[in-house]
C-alpha cells in the first residue's frame, strides 16, 4: 500500500486527502485499527521521530504526548517515584510499572491538560502495562513499532472499538530531502539529521563548567523535545521528563513564560496542599486536574468560592498562598533548559532562575550573549552554547 486515503486534511471542508509516497514505495506504517486522521498522522510521524531520537540518545524507552503538532511531554522511562505516581493517577494501578509505562506516564501526566486528547508515541513495542494506562486516558491514538498481543486487545476496545492504532516500521529511512508545498509552490530542504548525543553539550561558556550525567540527559532531551516543538520553543527537564514545554510563540521570553508556568505547576502539584485536597467521590481525572490547575493558579477564589467546592472537595480547602506557592518554589533545583535559538536577552534566564534552572543549552550567538552568560554566572548556572539553531515548522 503506497497510500491511504484520508476522511479530510485539518479541518472538514478540506477535501480530498491522503498520505501517499511520492516514489510509489510502501508506507511504512500499518493502521492496526481505527481511521486515523490528517493531523493524527502529522503528530504520529513528528512524536515517532522524537521518541526514536530519544531512545538512541539515552538508551531509555521513551514516549511522547502530542497536541497540534508539537509535544505536550516527552519523557525517558525512568521509575516514577511514589509521589508521581499520584499527581499523574495512577497510583491505584496495581501492575508492575515496565520502562516503557513509566516513560507514558511521564509524558503525559507532567502536563496533563496539555496532553488531553493526545496522540501518543513509543519508541518500544507497546506492552500491556502501558495500554493499560492508555486505556484510561482521553486520547486519539498511538504509533508504535509493535504491540503485545495484550495491549492490542487493550488498545482496540478503546473508544468503542474505534482507537486509532499505528503500527510503524522501525528500520523505515525516509529520503534525506524533505518537500512540501504552501499555496501551490514546493518547497525542498533536507532533513534535520543533527545528533544529538553528550558531545552536543561540550561548550560550556559559564564560570560554572559544572554538569553531570543526568544533566547531560536531561539537556539532550529537552534539545530533541525542542527538535520537534513548532517554533519558537523553550523546553524545561527534570530527572528525564520535559515538565514544561513553550511552543509557537513570537517572542522567547514568552516562551520561556510559559514553558517556566507549566514546570511551576508541575512542581506546586507536588507541594503537601495539593496532595492533601480531597475530591469527592465519582470526580473524574479530567475534573481534578481542572480543579487543581485553578486552586493553584490566580483563579483559585472560584474554585473557593461558596457553594462551588462542595461540588470538588469533600472539605474546603485552604487557600494556597502566593508567599506559600513561591516558599514551595524555591526548593525546585536542577532543572535543565533548552531553547531552539539563541536567547537575546538576560531576561530569560532570570525567568528560568525563578523554576530551579541550573543547566542551560542554546545555540549562542546574540549580540547580547556576554549579557546573557553574565545573568548565568550571577545564579552559578552552568551554560553551553551548541552553536547550531533547530526550528521546526
Amino acid at each position: 500500500m503506497n497510500e491511504l486515503e484520508l476522511k479530510y486534511g485539518c479541518n472538514p471542508n478540506q477535501k480530498p486527502s491522503r498520505i501517499y509516497m511520492a516514489d510509489g514505495s510502501e508506507l511504512p506504517i500499518r493502521v492496526l485499527n481505527g481511521k486515523p486522521g490528517y493531523i493524527n498522522f502529522l503528530d504520529a510521524f513528528n512524536g515517532w521521530q522524537l521518541v526514536k531520537e530519544l531512545k538512541k540518545a539515552t538508551g531509555l524507552p521513551a514516549a511522547t504526548s502530542f497536541k497540534h503538532v508539537s509535544p505536550a511531554g516527552a519523557a525517558v522511562g525512568l521509575p516514577l517515584t511514589e509521589v508521581e505516581k499520584k499527581i499523574y493517577w495512577v497510583d491505584d494501578l496495581d501492575m508492575e510499572f515496565t520502562p516503557l509505562a513509566n516513560a507514558y506516564a511521564r509524558a503525559r501526566g507532567a502536563d496533563r491538560m496539555s496532553s488531553f486528547g493526545d496522540f501518543i508515541s513509543l519508541s518500544d513495542v507497546c506492552d500491556a502495562a502501558t495500554a493499560r494506562i492508555i486505556k484510561r486516558e482521553v486520547s486519539d491514538g498511538v504509533i508504535a513499532p509493535g504491540y503485545e498481543p495484550e495491549a492490542l486487545e487493550i488498545l482496540k476496545a478503546k473508544k468503542k472499538g474505534g482507537y486509532n492504532v499505528i503500527e510503524i516500521d522501525e528500520d523505515y529511512v525516509p529520503a534525506p530531502t524533505e518537500v512540501k508545498q504552501l499555496y501551490g509552490i514546493s518547497f525542498e530542504q533536507g532533513r534535520n539529521e543533527l545528533n544529538i548525543d553528550e558531545a552536543f553539550f561540550d561548550n560550556i561558556v559559564t564560570t560554572s563548567k559544572e554538569l553531570p550525567e543526568q544533566a547531560k540527559i536531561d539537556l539532550a532531551i529537552a534539545m530533541i523535545t525542542l527538535k520537534y516543538t513548532q517554533s519558537n520553543s523553550v523546553c524545561y527537564v527534570k530527572g528525564g521528563q520535559a515538565i514544561g514545554i513553550g511552543a509557537g510563540q513570537q517572542s522567547r521570553i514568552h516562551c520561556t513564560r510559559l514553558a517556566g508556568s507549566k514546570a511551576d505547576n508541575w512542581f506546586l502539584r507536588q507541594s503537601p496542599k495539593v496532595l492533601g485536597l480531597q475530591f469527592v467521590d465519582g470526580i473524574g481525572r479530567a475534573d481534578r486536574d481542572n480543579s487543581i490547575d485553578l486552586y493553584i493558579g490566580e483563579d483559585y477564589m472560584d474554585v473557593l468560592a461558596d457553594g462551588a467546592w462542595q461540588k470538588i472537595f469533600k472539605v474546603k480547602p485552604e487557600v494556597f498562598t502566593a508567599e506559600e506557592k513561591r516558599e514551595w518554589l524555591n526548593e525546585m533545583t536542577d532543572v535543565a533548559l533548552g531553547s531552539d535559538a539563541f536567547f537575546p536577552f538576560g531576561d530569560n534566564i532570570e525567568r528560568a532562575h525563578r523554576s530551579g534552572v541550573k543547566y542551560v543549552a542554546q545555540p549562542g550567538g546574540s549580540v547580547r550573549d556576554d549579557n546573557v552568560i553574565a545573568t548565568c554566572d550571577k545564579y552559578g548556572m552552568t551554560m553551553c552554547f551548541t552553536g547550531i539553531r533547530l526550528f521546526h515548522h
